[in-house]
């Protein structure tokens, strides 16, 4: 599968306090990716998080998935928007919705255009994102 070319609206930084949440985790899909590397050919880690692209977030979905009936908890960073078929794919899949007060600030100074969510995928019977 091709990955399409992040946009330029798609490359907004993890805000810092997330970061540290997930310092440590597999990140499949940094800030300003290697055109040459595509983060849903690699491998993923027992532990990842993930901020997609936000315009077109349903391949990275469809792998976390996969990734998740293998026992990895990943995590995903996600706007919010429940009229989408990645939506029902993750409700589906049991994802963990967790919704963000206000709207996250991805520079740091200005909120984002769109509430965010993060999505908790685990299949391995651990409720517990950080284990």
């Amino acid at each position: 599968m091709m990955q399409k070319p992040f946009k330029k609206s798609d490359n907004y930084k993890t805000p810092d306090y997330l970061l540290k949440v997930f310092a440590g985790w597999f990140d499949p899909c940094p800030l300003n990716p290697n055109p040459k590397v595509n983060g849903l050919d690699l491998k993923w880690k027992n532990k990842t998080y993930v901020n997609p692209p936000y315009s077109n977030p349903l391949p990275w979905i469809e792998k976390a998935i996969q990734e998740s009936k293998k026992g990895k908890t990943i995590v995903l960073l996600l706007k919010v928007d429940t009229s989408t078929k990645w939506y029902l794919k993750l409700i589906e899949a049991k994802a963990k919705i967790f919704f963000f007060h206000g709207r996250i600030k991805f520079d740091g100074k200005n909120p984002a255009n769109f509430p965010s969510m993060l999505a908790i995928l685990n299949t391995n019977g651990n409720d517990h994102a950080s284990s």
